[in-house]
């Protein structure tokens, strides 16, 4: 798998509710036709390891079957759609992709 790894922060003037709401909720909706998507996890993020880690709200891995998967989605316009509707949200996001290699299968 091949993903694209989003970690983002609300709006201030949102709750940590109304964003994880938006995000599965309205913003999903935008999420579920990426073409090639194969698996969507979301995390939301309920408390911090550490100080220098707070302040992030949720975690999205979408998955892909490989590179060519992603930059197919990346230049589709279901993608477009996707991003520009994250525009009316206003958070910090980070997001980076890379190649899934298992560690531990599951127990």
């Amino acid at each position: 798998m091949y993903n694209l790894i989003l970690m983002a922060s609300k709006p201030d003037d949102w709750t940590h509710e109304q964003f994880i709401t938006w995000w599965r909720g309205e913003h999903a909706e935008m999420t579920y036709p990426l073409p090639g998507l194969r698996r969507w996890q979301h995390t939301e993020i309920l408390d911090a390891f550490e100080t220098r880690s707070a302040g992030w709200d949720g975690v999205s891995i979408l998955s892909f079957d490989d590179r060519a998967a992603l930059d197919a989605a990346l230049a589709s316009d279901e993608w477009k759609a996707a991003v520009a509707h994250v525009g009316t949200m206003r958070g910090r996001r980070i997001a980076v992709m890379g190649e899934e290699k298992v560690m531990v299968a599951e127990r």
